[in-house]
């Protein structure tokens, strides 16, 4: 890479890829573009270096929710680099793999078999094929994030954005065959109304009912149960995405902690501390047509992922890390509570405490959210209006971030009083949603 900033990187980046980076969730215009280093030279523990010789201590995203445990974490790369250097990948299958597969299969006793990926979207794709195997239906129905793949866009062909409320609104089904408009509808959560509207017109169609069993809010009583109520009525697979909430509340799938029990679960993210793994784990009865349809990649049976995943599962298990990532989580949320009142700066919170975020609740949210990012970068914090919990924070940490943020929301009360917050913007507003980037 020589010597290049992080600014010029991001200028030659847009030149040579489409949408700048791999991932939206990590594109500069997320945050401030011009501002937000972009990318990293090292990560350890809370600690990220940019190309420039800064270090910061990261407060944001956590690797997307990947990080569980740390950048880096030293028990999780010591057996990855052991599985490097036995051979990471060969004409045999790694034992590992059947490893996992048992070890996810008594976390989640419902469940009897296992079949891997190595990231969250096909891993979705993978489940909801399935799905449509085991029941010869087409139609998918969901509450929530799945990712990019066609059968989840296929909900916004001819649509005002169906999945406008569902986490990333603008998503656009362009690439998208037409062909596949009203094969995925969505229904909202904690509403079990508009789910019961949807299978009572569509109850011999559905191939499955697909949901994230949380994210911003609580389930209501006996609304995940409703769920599974009425995918047994119309003789669906009930699936439960984990990508987000897996390994977090607690070891294993969230929904565990809401008594309810899916046909199919789907995991990655935080499962490999980084490391690319997914898992797609269900009832013998419906993970056995996974053998009618051909669901086969060579990616797929590398030793790195499912090595990662049993070290990772080993050290939160060890360390009862969901119990530290629910008290900081939750120390943050209650700190910005008191900041955002402190200063007289509306904000409105809502997510699991791991999986915190707040949005400022003003016309000018996009404006105070690059200040916010640019002003906590001066102070030697990552930060953005998310909070994703890792192991490796501590309590001083919480106490640092929040004596700057303290400093910055009062800074930007003042802005806001005086009318120069705009110009006082370093870089670009933030973005929400996806959009072009240019």
């Amino acid at each position: 890479m020589g010597n290049i900033n992080s600014q010029a990187l991001q200028k030659k980046a847009k030149k040579y890829i489409p949408g700048m980076s791999q991932l939206l969730s990590k594109r500069p215009d997320m945050f401030s573009l011009g501002v937000w280093p972009g990318y990293y030279s090292k990560a350890e523990g809370v600690k990220v270096w940019d190309l420039d010789g800064n270090v910061y201590i990261d407060m944001s995203i956590g690797g997307i929710g990947a990080n569980v445990l740390g950048f880096a974490d030293p028990d999780v790369n010591a057996a990855v680099i052991e599985a490097v250097e036995r051979g990471s990948s060969s004409s045999l299958n790694c034992p590992e793999e059947v490893a996992l597969a048992e070890e996810l299969c008594q976390m989640h006793p419902w469940a009897q078999m296992v079949r891997f990926a190595r990231s969250g979207g096909e891993s979705m794709a993978v489940a909801v094929r399935i799905a449509r195997a085991h029941t010869g239906r087409d139609l998918a129905v969901i509450c929530g994030y799945h990712g990019w793949h066609d059968w989840y866009l296929a909900a916004n062909i001819g649509t005002e954005n169906a999945l406008g409320e569902h986490l990333i609104p603008g998503l656009s089904p362009i690439g998208v065959p037409r062909a596949l408009i009203g094969t995925t509808l969505v229904f909202r959560y904690n509403d079990i109304g508009s789910l019961k509207k949807i299978v009572a017109k569509n109850v011999d169609r559905i191939a499955a009912i697909v949901m994230e069993p949380v994210r911003n809010v609580q389930p209501n009583p006996g609304f995940l149960q409703g769920v599974r109520q009425l995918a047994d009525k119309a003789g669906a697979v009930f699936i439960i995405d984990e990508i987000s909430s897996g390994f977090r509340v607690n070891c294993g799938g969230a929904h565990l902690l809401y008594g309810v029990k899916p046909d199919i679960a789907v995991f990655s993210k935080a499962m490999g501390n980084g490391f690319p793994i997914a898992a797609v784990i269900g009832r013998a009865a419906v993970m056995e047509s996974a053998q009618k349809s051909f669901i086969s990649s060579t990616m797929w049976t590398e030793r790195i992922g499912p090595v990662a995943a049993l070290a990772t599962i080993k050290k939160f298990k060890a360390v009862k890390a969901h119990e530290h990532l629910m008290i900081l989580g939750r120390s943050v949320q209650e700190g910005w509570k008191l900041a955002g009142k402190r200063h007289g700066v509306p904000i409105k919170i809502s997510g699991i405490y791991p999986l915190s975020h707040f949005i400022f609740d003003d016309k000018e949210h996009a404006v105070m959210k690059a200040f916010f990012v640019q002003e906590m970068l001066a102070k030697g914090f990552l930060a953005s209006n998310l909070f994703y919990s890792m192991f490796a924070h501590t309590k001083e940490h919480v106490a640092e971030y929040f004596t700057a943020v303290n400093e910055v929301f009062g800074h930007i009360r003042q802005l806001k009083d005086t009318g120069g917050l705009r110009a006082a913007l370093k870089g670009e507003p933030s973005a929400s949603g996806f959009k072009r980037i240019t």
